[in-house]
């Protein structure tokens, strides 16, 4: 035996990973027209995978307290050797992975990846992208400058309008009335240690459930799918994914050097807002509403929690997807209010920013949202 084929049996006896090793080898995926969207998921994960390293590199440095915060991280950019890189690796990685989180998931809506005996994929997939939305929104605080406490103050004010739950939902997401330094530290407790271990548990289930059932095959690809023969997982697949993740580390390392992430001025609770302050691009569609929505109540319930309701039950309803579409009949309909929504998300987030997103984008978003909903439709329509 040859010494790599040595240290391999040396390796299995103590470890018992043939059975993986074999289910990798016989792994398939199918090929068909629309592939490429299998490549998303492992983006995803890719980004998530950087925010974890750039994310321990910045703990080495961070000291979470509200006279500490700013000033560590004003360390970690000036006088850290290439501190500057790694924060900005962060926050881009951030923003990317909740792009292709999101990108994913629709894909995956779209194509009705949902279907049996798919569902459970499909809820792990889901409050993980919930999760990701929170991740950016506890560590969104953590540098503590004047434009994340605002932020902050903004989002936890619309939490604490929801009627019943909403003084006492306050009161836990801030530690007190007011943002503080215990706020601080509850969202970086929540951020580094509480959240990260609920997200692994649930990706290593939804990578489980993934090998188990397979590549969903959509109902329009399936003639196609029999007919073309299906890619090995290893090595061709990898190899294509391990590729996409170049790209994306390459785009990453730019956005991240010629666009570095600035600190800003430190949080002062005394000091005026920003003009004109707006949440993160993920969350703009939702701040936008509530602009909307005009001031006062009706039975006691004020305007502004009515899309707050909405927008909790939009969540529900997002992870319940695979139960509301068992009939054909629903199944179109569920499509049809997708794409809706997609394209409101897409309006209201280009209105957020109407100071330079042009009406085109807008317009062509919404089309593009619209012709997909159709083609969807027509493929399973026309599917034998």
């Amino acid at each position: 035996m040859s010494r790599a084929q040595r240290m391999a049996a040396w390796l299995e006896e103590r470890t018992g990973w043939a059975p993986v090793r074999e289910a990798l080898d016989h792994k398939r995926v199918p090929q068909h027209r629309y592939t490429v969207f299998y490549y998303l998921g492992g983006m995803t994960l890719f980004f998530f995978a950087v925010q974890i390293v750039t994310g321990i590199l910045l703990l080495l440095y961070y000291r979470p307290g509200a006279d500490e915060a700013f000033e560590s991280v004003e360390l970690i950019m000036t006088r850290v050797p290439f501190g500057w890189l790694v924060r900005s690796l962060h926050a881009w990685s951030a923003n990317l992975m909740v792009f292709f989180a999101a990108l994913h998931l629709g894909s995956v809506f779209f194509l009705r990846a949902y279907r049996r005996p798919r569902e459970m994929t499909w809820i792990s997939g889901a409050l993980l992208f919930l999760l990701v939305l929170t991740f950016s929104f506890s560590g969104y605080l953590l540098p503590w400058n004047q434009l994340a406490f605002f932020a902050t103050k903004v989002g936890t004010d619309i939490a604490g309008s929801i009627p019943l739950v909403g003084e006492g939902m306050l009161r836990f997401l801030r530690g007190g009335d007011r943002v503080t330094g215990a706020t601080l530290s509850r969202f970086f407790g929540w951020h580094v240690s509480v959240l990260p271990m609920i997200s692994l548990g649930l990706l290593a289930l939804h990578l489980v459930l993934v090998q188990v059932h397979g590549m969903s095959v959509p109902p329009g690809a399936a003639a196609e799918s029999a007919r073309r023969r299906p890619m090995r997982f290893l090595p061709h697949f990898a190899l294509r994914d391990v590729f996409g993740w170049t790209v994306a580390l390459a785009l990453l390392a730019a956005l991240a050097a010629f666009f570095p992430t600035e600190l800003g001025e430190k949080a002062d609770p005394f000091a005026p807002a920003y003009k004109d302050i707006r949440p993160e691009w993920y969350f703009v569609f939702m701040f936008e509403t509530l602009k909307l929505v005009p001031g006062g109540e009706i039975a006691g319930v004020e305007f502004e929690a009515i899309p707050m309701l909405l927008f909790g039950l939009g969540a529900a309803l997002l992870v319940l997807v695979p139960f509301l579409a068992r009939a054909e009949r629903a199944d179109r309909l569920l499509v049809g209010s997708g794409a809706v929504v997609c394209a409101y998300v897409v309006a209201m987030t280009a209105w957020g920013y109407r100071s330079w997103v042009p009406v085109g984008v807008l317009l062509g978003s919404g089309a593009v949202l619209a012709l997909l909903a159709w083609g969807t439709r027509q493929r399973v329509e026309d599917a034998p």
